[in-house]
């Protein structure tokens, strides 16, 4: 049986570490496991994601923004995660269907209806089965990314989001926090202010219960 994982949460608050060692724990149960990450995950994907993440000489309207974020999962779901699952992998990504709501959605203001009506278009409406959020104050998470940032050369910097103001910061938290509201099922809110063990540890308690629910 293949399963679909995503990590979500504000700038900062440490999913990608935890996407990897959320894989190596899948992997000690004989687990074939495939991680990747959004825009990002294909050929193409890439390609969105240098015009989306990186600060460039021109700006981009909200609306293009996120049809390009649509477009990069568009090809994401046909080439990587959709074979996937038919190969039986589980799935772990860094960002999914929700960042878009947050950020493209509630914080930029674009229609809800709109982008749930594209999503669902660009991803043959495919959800996670699982949805870890990270949750941390917004000023403890631009801190921790521009602390990363500093020490990558300026040119290669994928900072365009990390550069918004604090309160930018804060209404993407709310808003993911009003995602995991409304689908406690699905989402599994995960203190981030914590060291990346303990917070790995709650990760994988947190697996462990969803591979005993399957009968893993």
């Amino acid at each position: 049986m293949s399963y679909f994982i995503s990590f979500e949460g504000i700038e900062g608050c440490g999913k990608t570490t935890q996407i990897k060692l959320a894989a190596r724990f899948l992997r000690k149960w004989r687990l074939p496991v495939m991680t990747t990450e959004e825009p990002g995950g294909s050929p193409l994907g890439k390609r969105i994601r240098k015009l989306l993440l990186k600060r460039g000489p021109f700006d981009i309207c909200d609306e293009a923004e996120t049809l390009l974020f649509l477009a990069a999962r568009a090809q994401h779901i046909r080439e990587v995660i959709r074979p996937a699952l038919v190969r039986g992998n589980w799935i772990l990504c860094d960002r999914f269907s929700d960042a878009t709501m947050v950020y493209q959605g509630l914080v930029r203001g674009i229609d809800a209806t709109w982008i749930r009506t594209l999503d669902e278009f660009a991803t043959s409406s495919l959800k996670p089965h699982l949805t870890f959020l990270f949750d941390l104050p917004a000023e403890t998470g631009i801190r921790r990314a521009l602390q990363r940032m500093s020490g990558v050369p300026e040119k290669a910097r994928e900072d365009r989001f990390e550069q918004e103001g604090l309160i930018f910061h804060e209404k993407i938290r709310k808003g993911y926090l009003s995602l995991a509201r409304q689908e406690p099922d699905r989402f599994r809110v995960i203190d981030a202010t914590g060291d990346v063990a303990s917070i790995s540890l709650e990760v994988c308690r947190h697996l462990k219960a969803f591979l005993s629910a399957d009968g893993g």
